[in-house]
C-alpha cells in the first residue's frame, strides 16, 4: 500500500524524495512526510492529506541534507493525521514502513513500561523505539536494526535512518515490496519502480527476509539474520514518460485510451499466425500434465480470472475453479496431483494473492502467474510467468491491466487447448486472427467515447445501480460495478442476469437504473427476458449492446453500441464503455478520479 522512498548520495535529498513520492502517491494519500539528515541534524516534516499538503508545509525552504527517507501513507493503524504520518522519529532514529506489525501492542506495552513515550497511534512507531533502545545499549546501527526486526512479526517494508550513522540507510522486507535503485555515487530505495525512473533503471529487488545496508557508493545485501547475499542488478526498460499524463486530465483516461496499443504489445511475439502455433514465454508450463487449474485473484484480477476459468473449460476442456485469494488458504482447499495454480495480480505484490499462491505451492501445485510487474514478489515466487506488458498503470482503478490480463489468459487457454488437442489448427488460426482485430475494434469504441457522457449524466445522482450480464459478460458486470463503486462512490452490484429474480428484483422501481451488458451472444433471449422484467417494474435500462440490435435498443432508455466480435472476445470491448462510464460519473461529481478515497493501487496488507 504505502509509498516508500529513500536517497543517499551527494545531492540534496529533499527535492528527490518529494519528486519520487509524487510518482508513488497512488499507493496511499492519507498523509505524507520526509526526514532528511545533514550530519547529525535530523529534520522531519509531515502533513495530513495528499502530497500537496506536505509541499505547502515545506514551502520554498526544503530541509538540507544528502540522505533522507520519505513516505506517503495509506492508513492501517491510526487515523490519518499529522502525528500518525510517517516518518516516525525518536532519539535520532527515523523509520518509514509499509505493512502491519502484528505484535506491536505487546512491544508497545513493553516499551511503555520502560518509560518510553509514544506520540502516534501507529504500529510503526515501536520500530523507532526498539532501534533507539538497542543503540542506547551500545549496538551499532545495523545490529540495532537486525535485533529489532528479529523481534517483529507481521508484514513490512521498512527503511531506517539514524543520526548515529551518517553513512547509511538500512532497508528490509518481509511480504511487502522494496527495491534498490543503483546510481553513480548515489543510491535509491523505493516500494515501486516509477519512483526511480528519473534517476536510474538499474535495480535490485529485495527478496523475502532480506536486508540492505545502503550507502552512496555501495549496497550490501544480507538476510535479516546476517547471512551475506550476492545478487546482480536488473535493467528496467520503462521510461519516465510512461509515468506522465501526456496532456490527459487524468491518468485513468490516458490508460483507458492506451488499451489498443498495450493489447498489441501484449500479443506481440506470442504466436505464429501462419502456422497457428502459440509461443508463450514459458514453455515449461506444459512440461507435465495439467489435469486441473485453480485460479487466484482479488478485485479486478479476480474478474479477469472469472473469464480465464470460462476460457480454459470451454476451449481446453480442463476443469478450472476461480478462488478469492483472501479466502483460499483459510478453507483448507484440496489440491490434486497435476494441479496448476494461476495467480493473477497487476502489481505482483497483492498480499492475499501472494499468500494463496504460496499455499498452493506448498500443497504441491505448480504456479503460473499473470502479472504486469517484472521482479515483483509473485513473479519471483512463480514457476512460470506470463507478463501482461501493460506498462505503468498509475490510476488506482485498474483498466488496461484488466484487458491485458484477459488477453494473456485467452492466449494461455488457447495454448492449453492446443496442448490438449482440443482445438484444430484451423480453429486456433481463426481465433488468433479474430484476436488480432480486437485493438482496431477497441479504437472504434474509444473514438466514440463522448457518447458515454449522457449515460453518465443519467446515473450520476442514483444511490444504487445493478449491472447485469450473462456468460462471459457476467465478469464484465462485476468489473463494471466495481469501477462505479471505486470512482463514483455509488453502491453498484454486478449480477448474472438470471440471479436478479432471486431477490435483487425487489429493488427495481421507477427510480432504479440497470446497466445491461447485452451484446449478441449465447443467452441473448434470456437476457431480453430479464430486461423485460426490469421494464415491467418501471426500471430504467442503460445498455451496452451490439451495433444494429434494434430489439435490444428499444428496451433500453439509453444505449452505447459496440462492434460485432466473437463472443469470447466481446469482454475486451464491453468493459471499455463501463470504464468510461465510471470515469465520467466520477468526473461529473467532482471526485478525484486517479486517487479515489480509502483505496490504494497495490494492497500489500491483509
Amino acid at each position: 500500500m504505502c509509498g516508500i522512498v529513500g536517497y543517499i548520495g551527494s545531492k540534496q535529498a529533499a527535492p528527490i524524495l518529494i519528486e519520487a513520492l509524487t510518482r508513488l502517491e497512488y499507493r496511499g494519500y492519507d498523509s505524507a512526510g520526509i526526514a532528511v539528515a545533514d550530519g547529525n541534524e535530523l529534520s522531519v516534516v509531515r502533513a495530513e492529506g495528499k502530497l500537496k499538503m506536505l509541499r505547502d508545509r515545506l514551502g520554498k525552504e526544503f530541509p538540507r541534507g544528502q540522505r533522507g527517507i520519505g513516505h506517503t501513507r495509506w492508513a492501517t493503524h491510526g487515523k490519518p493525521s499529522d502525528h500518525n504520518a510517517h516518518p516516525h522519529e525518536t532519539d535520532g532514529v527515523a523509520v518509514i514502513h509499509n505493512g502491519i506489525i502484528e505484535n506491536f501492542a505487546e512491544l508497545k506495552n513493553e516499551l511503555k513500561s520502560k518509560g518510553r513515550a509514544f506520540r502516534s497511534d501507529t504500529d510503526t512507531e515501536v520500530l523507532a523505539h526498539l532501534v533507539a533502545e538497542r543503540l542506547a545499549q551500545g549496538d551499532s546501527f545495523v545490529q540495532a536494526v537486525r535485533s529489532t526486526l528479529l523481534r517483529v512479526t507481521g508484514a513490512y517494508a521498512v527503511v531506517f535512518m539514524s543520526k548515529s550513522d551518517p553513512q547509511h540507510l538500512i532497508a528490509a522486507r518481509v511480504s511487502s515490496p522494496l527495491i534498490i535503485g543503483l546510481g553513480d555515487g548515489e543510491n535509491f530505495i523505493a516500494s515501486d519502480i516509477p519512483a526511480l525512473l528519473d534517476h536510474t533503471r538499474n535495480i535490485v529487488a529485495l527478496e523475502e527476509g532480506e536486508l540492505a545496508i545502503v550507502s552512496g557508493s555501495e549496497v550490501k545485501l544480507s538476510t535479516i539474520t546476517g547471512k551475506s547475499i550476492e545478487r546482480s542488478s536488473r535493467y528496467i526498460d520503462w521510461t519516465p514518460a510512461m509515468a506522465e499524463r501526456g496532456g490527459y486530465k487524468h491518468f485513468m483516461l490516458k490508460e483507458i485510451e492506451e488499451q489498443p496499443q498495450v493489447l498489441v504489445d501484449t500479443l506481440r511475439g506470442r504466436f505464429n499466425l501462419e502456422d497457428a502455433v502459440l509461443t508463450l514465454d514459458e514453455k515449461e508450463i506444459f512440461s507435465t500434465p495439467i489435469k486441473r487449474v485453480v485460479i487466484l485473484g482479488m478485485g479486478t484480477s479476480y474478474h479477469a480470472g472469472l473469464l480465464l476459468q470460462q476460457y480454459i473449460e470451454r476451449l481446453a476442456r480442463v476443469p478450472a475453479t476461480i478462488e478469492l485469494a483472501s479466502e483460499f488458504r483459510y478453507r483448507d482447499p484440496v489440491i490434486e496431483p497435476h494441479t496448476l495454480a494461476i495467480a493473477i495480480s497487476q502489481s505482483g505484490e497483492t498480499i492475499d494473492t501472494l499468500a494463496a499462491a504460496k499455499h498452493a505451492k506448498t500443497q504441491g501445485a505448480r504456479l503460473l502467474t499473470i502479472c504486469n510487474a517484472q521482479e515483483s514478489s509473485l513473479a519471483r515466487l512463480a514457476d512460470a510467468r506470463l507478463y501482461t506488458r501493460a506498462g505503468i498503470e498509475i490510476g488506482v482503478a485498474s483498466t488496461k491491466a484488466y484487458t491485458t490480463q484477459i488477453a494473456v489468459g485467452y492466449l494461455f487457454a488457447l495454448a492449453l487447448a492446443q496442448h490438449q488437442h482440443q482445438l484444430s489448427k484451423e480453429m486456433i488460426h481463426s481465433r488468433l486472427r479474430a484476436l488480432l482485430h480486437v485493438p482496431k475494434l477497441m479504437t472504434d469504441i474509444l473514438d466514440r467515447a463522448d457518447a458515454i457522457v449522457p449515460l453518465a449524466q443519467a446515473i450520476k445522482d442514483n444511490k444504487g445501480v445493478f449491472f447485469l450480464g450473462r456468460g462471459n459478460e457476467t465478469a464484465t458486470a462485476y468489473e463494471g460495478a466495481l469501477k462505479l463503486k471505486e470512482l463514483a462512490y455509488i453502491h453498484a452490484q454486478g449480477y448474472a442476469a438470471g440471479e436478479m429474480k432471486h431477490g435483487p428484483i425487489a429493488l427495481i422501481d421507477r427510480h432504479f437504473y440497470v446497466i445491461a451488458i447485452a451484446p449478441q451472444q449465447t443467452g441473448r433471449e434470456k437476457m431480453l427476458s430479464s430486461l423485460q422484467e426490469v421494464k415491467a417494474r418501471e426500471g430504467h435500462i442503460v445498455g451496452v449492446i451490439s451495433r444494429d440490435d434494434k430489439e435490444m435498443a428499444q428496451l433500453c432508455d439509453l444505449s452505447f453500441e459496440i462492434p460485432e466480435a466473437d463472443s469470447d472476445l466481446l469482454p475486451f470491448l464491453t468493459c471499455i464503455p463501463l470504464q468510461l462510464l465510471a470515469y465520467h460519473v466520477a468526473n461529473l461529481k467532482g471526485h478525484d478520479v486517479d486517487q479515489p478515497r480509502n483505496l490504494a493501487k497495490s494492497v500489500t496488507v491483509e
